[in-house]
């Protein structure tokens, strides 16, 4: 069976991204999986997300010689010109929580009405073996809410609002979550992608 590598060691999105591909013939492996050192990172100098996704991608497919599977992703406030968008995960030191109460803070006078923002997210697969490179992205709508609700999730996950299912990302289930999010959008599209063009 052909290994995928998805290049994080996020345990949380490595459980979400594995249960989007369910059923595919590769054995998943996260960044924990592999000799590369715990403190390995790929620098992200690209101001776009693809940009980003790709870097890592490469990178880390040539360092491992696997299939791999990166992304990059992040928060897109409007009232905030889009910020922090690819800074999200560095948008303030410290943990998920600091940075929401950084976000929180600069959207503190913004009425309800104007709390629009997405997550976008594009996904990067790369085969060292052919130096085949394919992209896709998902994009997912929602408010930002005053106060974070929910344990479930990572990132801004408890401040970001879903209109239609009433609920933040925090509160939802994993299954919920992966039917509305950008990283579930993007991963249908990588799905039918490795199926027709990675699977050997």
């Amino acid at each position: 069976m052909r290994k995928l590598l998805i290049a994080t060691r996020n345990k949380g999105k490595f459980r979400e991204i594995v249960v989007k591909l369910k059923g595919l013939s590769f054995e998943f492996l996260s960044l924990s999986d592999t000799n590369l050192s715990p403190d390995f990172e790929v620098e992200e100098p690209a101001t776009t997300f693809e940009g980003n996704s790709i870097i890592k991608a490469m990178t880390i497919g040539h360092k491992t010689g696997l299939l791999t599977l990166a992304e990059d992703s992040g928060l897109e406030v409007d009232a905030l010109g889009g910020r922090p968008g690819v800074y999200s995960a560095r948008y303030a030191p410290g943990t998920d929580e600091d940075r929401n109460r950084k976000l929180l803070g600069e959207l503190q006078n913004v009425l309800n009405g104007q709390r629009g923002a997405q997550y976008r997210i594009v996904a990067a697969l790369y085969d060292p073996q052919c130096g085949k490179i394919r992209t896709c992205d998902g994009i997912y709508r929602g408010t930002i809410i005053r106060e974070p609700r929910g344990t479930n999730g990572f990132g801004y996950d408890s401040i970001f609002y879903n209109e239609t299912l009433g609920k933040t990302n925090a509160e939802m289930s994993l299954e919920e979550k992966n039917s509305v999010s950008h990283r579930g959008k993007a991963l249908e599209k990588a799905r039918e992608i490795l199926e027709r063009e990675f699977f050997v």
